[in-house]
């Protein structure tokens, strides 16, 4: 396969954390990437090497999915560098600075919240749709998926970080209306929904997770790992979930398995 018939995706986020385990999973399945952060590119070129090392083409795009001329970049520096885009990865997001009961919580985190890990995601997936949509009518052999990366927390509630809740929840609606109006291309919209996974994100709270995974808050006794993650969305990404538009799929180790 040469590179210009391989299959391009984005991922967002995709050089830490769950972002990276799921690059890593695609590039390995064949696809060139595009990776997005906030972080200076030196300062992501050990990311950019492994990816590189599992046999990725990688753009990187230093970008805020949060900030509209951002968003707009990032589709236009995929544009010109690889000419395609297949999948799109919506990944990147943020957990409250602070984490603060909803009785005191403050507009300004919910405001941040809402525009990096709603806002964002929902406009990029339009954007991304549109160009999707353009490639499927110019050649009926596309196959385009979109996978939106949510969290447990999409159903389960934290009185003490809401806004992060209500942002994964909004997300996953957006899934459910990009896989209604993408159906006619034949452009699949998944979910994932991990549970608690070992990442930056989770480092400062590992001995209040490490308790509760002992005392059986998993039925998988033990934490989920970006790699998980990374081999459902591959699953999706290649296309092994057909006939599956709106699916959500969640990596959690049956934290909400509903248990007696």
């Amino acid at each position: 396969m040469t590179a210009a018939t391989k299959r391009v995706a984005v991922v967002t986020g995709g050089t830490r954390g769950i972002g990276l385990g799921v690059a890593l999973a695609l590039a390995k399945d064949g696809f060139n990437l595009c990776v997005c952060g906030l972080r200076a590119p030196e300062a992501a070129e050990d990311s950019l090497a492994k990816l590189r090392a599992a046999g990725a083409e990688v753009l990187y795009v230093r970008a805020d999915i949060g900030s509209k001329p951002d968003r707009a970049a990032l589709i236009e520096a995929v544009k010109a560098h690889y000419g395609r885009l297949d999948v799109l990865v919506n990944n990147a997001g943020v957990a409250p600075e602070v984490r603060a009961d909803i009785l005191e919580a403050s507009e300004e985190s919910f405001e941040r919240l809402m525009r990096i890990n709603l806002q964002g995601p929902y406009f990029l997936t339009q954007a991304a749709a549109v160009w999707m949509a353009e490639q499927k009518k110019a050649n009926a052999a596309f196959e385009g998926a979109v996978i939106n990366v949510t969290s447990i927390s999409a159903e389960v509630a934290s009185v003490n970080r809401g806004d992060y809740c209500v942002s994964k929840a909004g997300l996953g609606m957006a899934t459910k209306l990009f896989a209604a109006r993408l159906g006619e291309y034949g452009i699949p919209v998944f979910e994932i929904r991990p549970g608690v996974i070992a990442t930056d994100m989770t480092s400062g709270v590992t001995a209040k997770y490490d308790a509760l995974i002992a005392n059986g808050l998993t039925v998988e006794p033990r934490w989920g790992t970006p790699e998980d993650i990374g081999r459902a969305a591959a699953a999706l990404a290649r296309g092994d979930m057909p006939y599956a538009t709106g699916t959500v799929i969640h990596v959690d180790g049956g934290l909400t398995l509903q248990r007696l």
